[in-house]
């Protein structure tokens, strides 16, 4: 079985590596990369869909970022316990009739020993924004981030 450090039981400084290696995998845009995050049984419920397995993840993402173009995300640690972490987040992006949203939500983890996401639980509320009103521009600056990554 694959691992992905760092490992549960989190700590704060391993629970903010973990949020921003997920901020980092999911601004690539890259559905295959973010997907093998995820236990091949992972369980998903994002907004009112429910994915199962690796597969419909890479999928479901597939979808997501054809239509979301300029996607761009933060994510923010808001607790740590064991093997679960809970973030809040906001992503922009531009649909493809060309309208903007802002999206925010929630999402709760649960991790296996191997550091693997076994579930996610993201609840969502999107904001249609003028182009104006932007204030995410592409991955975060190395000047914002909270924690380095480990070199890989």
């Amino acid at each position: 079985m694959t691992s992905r450090p760092p490992f549960p039981p989190f700590d704060e400084e391993t629970a903010q590596l973990k949020v921003q290696a997920a901020e980092d995998a999911w601004n690539t845009r890259d559905p295959e990369r973010v997907a093998l995050a995820y236990t091949v049984d992972s369980v998903w419920r994002n907004r009112d869909r429910f994915l199962v397995g690796r597969d419909e993840i890479t999928a479901f993402l597939r979808d997501k970022w054809s239509r979301e173009g300029e996607y761009a995300l933060r994510k923010e640690l808001w607790d740590f316990h064991g093997p679960r972490i809970a973030v809040r987040f906001q992503y922009e992006c531009q649909t493809l009739d060309g309208q903007w949203w802002r999206s925010y939500g929630n999402e709760l983890w649960e991790f296996t020993a191997e550091g693997l996401m076994a579930r996610r639980e993201a609840s969502i509320n999107d904001l249609p924004i003028s182009e104006a009103e932007r204030r995410i521009f592409g991955p975060r600056p190395e000047s914002e981030r909270r924690l380095p990554l480990p070199v890989r």
